[in-house]
């Protein structure tokens, strides 16, 4: 996701795993602890933002999607 590794000081460091189930698509970020931060953002606007997008994007196909950090 090119949102996230141009957030990310380390963008290396970023895994991104995709998981489908049906009409469900599930990513889920994996990234170092100093990018956390960063990545949510200030009271969790930024993956809040970030998730807005995904889910606009999936209505337009009639799936839901899913962003989970681990």
């Amino acid at each position: 996701m090119y949102l996230v590794g141009s957030l990310a000081e380390d963008p290396q460091s970023v895994k991104i795993g995709v998981s489908e189930d049906g009409n469900i698509t599930r990513f889920k970020l994996a990234l170092s602890s100093s990018d956390r931060g960063k990545i949510i953002g200030k009271e969790g606007r930024v993956i809040k933002a970030m998730r807005s997008i995904l889910q606009a994007v999936a209505a337009r196909q009639n799936r839901k999607v899913y962003l989970d950090i681990d």
